[in-house]
């Protein structure tokens, strides 16, 4: 079926933020018959190289790891690298012609293993015509031709649908049922305001996570399926029921609510991630560029983010819980750009720097017990407020940074 173009003219526009799930929600794939084949066809194109039963091994072993990855400073694909290779003494270079060939010629064969819905589409197709943005929200745990391939066999061809991003296993580090990975996936857009919402058929992985992150959420179930938890049984319905759903209801009830401590917790351990990602092979003209006089570049914001997590956030939380409400003087931080000559210094090493700073604040902030989310502070600005509050305009001012590296590296394309 073949997709309409992005109609933005239209009338009625919503621009909601819709992330979609790919298997079980656009494309009928069952699992338990998918995933044995995936793992016999690679075993049988690298027997050549690797014994079939240890490569099988190896790479559930690589793919579990991907799911646990928490280290926002490693894509998955780094991450399932360092286990499966080294499993099988092989190195990827030398073998990644076999891998080549088996996703060319052997994985298209796995099509015949999946079904296509003819809903998926045209809710796609009407989705963007009316202005909302589509996002595959499929587990990153595959390389980026894996992904594209099964769009493909769902009538969704990515050159011919404009989707706002595509996840792989290259670009994301952080994977389902992790609430981190639904903020990873908003961040790597820039965390765009207004209504999003996301759409799954897995209570877990779908769900649960994007509740997590404080997502509106819509569960894809047959009539007769049973909600197995957790939490209470969220709206549902077939692909067909999704955009009439959306239409009945007010704009408040598709808009994010960012403040439980599980979605701080995402939204901070999603910044190093996204940043990674968006700030990847990057020319030095891009990353000092300047949108206007006086608007701070890419490396400038990293060097930003860097410090006031080193000199004032884990100082601040620190005092927050070794003291009984303790003060929380302000300080003014933008005049260290100019101090600190933040543009003529490197990115990678701002980057890893940063990187290092907040696994060490995420460090502190895991540990929180729920009494620790509540202690009192007084705040400079904002006067006498809890510790979550705190951790909440850390979480926001993350968002308005990526927000503003995105928009200075798109400006220094223009």
């Amino acid at each position: 079926m073949t997709v309409t173009p992005w109609l933005r003219s239209l009338k009625k526009v919503h621009l909601t933020l819709l992330l979609l799930d790919l298997d079980d929600t656009l494309l009928g794939n069952a699992m338990h018959s998918f995933v044995p084949a995936y793992l016999q066809g690679l075993a049988g194109r690298m027997a050549s190289v690797a014994e079939p039963q240890k490569l099988i091994k190896a790479l559930l072993d690589g793919t579990a790891a991907m799911a646990a990855n928490v280290n926002p400073g490693l894509t998955l694909e780094e991450k399932f690298d360092a286990v499966f290779f080294p499993a099988l003494g092989l190195h990827r270079p030398a073998v990644q012609s076999l891998i080549d060939t088996f996703y060319r010629d052997d994985f298209p064969r796995l099509s015949l293993l999946t079904q296509p819905f003819p809903a998926a589409p045209h809710l796609v197709s009407q989705a963007l015509s009316r202005g909302d943005q589509v996002v595959v929200a499929t587990n990153p745990l595959f390389p980026l031709t894996a992904i594209l391939q099964r769009l493909s066999w769902a009538g969704l061809p990515a050159e011919q649908v404009p989707f706002a991003l595509i996840p792989s296993y290259e670009t994301f580090h952080l994977a389902k049922p992790n609430p981190a990975y639904m903020a990873e996936l908003l961040a790597q857009l820039g965390w765009p305001e207004g209504p999003v919402l996301m759409v799954g058929d897995d209570p877990r992985l779908d769900i649960d996570a994007a509740r997590q992150l404080g997502l509106p959420v819509f569960w894809i179930a047959a009539s007769d399926a049973v909600w197995p938890g957790p939490g209470t049984e969220p709206p549902r319905g077939a692909l067909e029921d999704l955009l009439p759903w959306i239409d009945r209801q007010p704009a408040s009830a598709l808009l994010p609510d960012f403040t439980l401590p599980s979605a701080m917790q995402a939204v901070l351990r999603s910044t190093p991630a996204a940043l990674s990602t968006l700030l990847a092979g990057r020319s030095f003209a891009e990353l000092t560029f300047q949108p206007q006089p006086g608007e701070w570049s890419a490396v400038e914001v990293v060097c930003h983010l860097r410090d006031v997590d080193l000199e004032v956030n884990l100082m601040r939380l620190d005092k927050a819980l070794e003291s009984d409400n303790p003060f929380i003087p302000g300080q003014d931080t933008d005049q260290w750009a100019l101090q600190r000559q933040y543009i003529q210094q490197d990115c990678l090493e701002a980057q890893q720097a940063f990187l290092q700073a907040r696994m060490n604040l995420l460090t502190v902030v895991e540990s929180m017990t729920a009494a620790d989310w509540d202690r009192s502070v007084r705040h400079a600005i904002f006067g006498p407020t809890k510790l979550r509050e705190l951790i909440n305009i850390i979480a926001r001012h993350d968002r308005l940074h990526i927000r503003q590296v995105l928009q200075a590296l798109h400006a220094s394309r223009n």
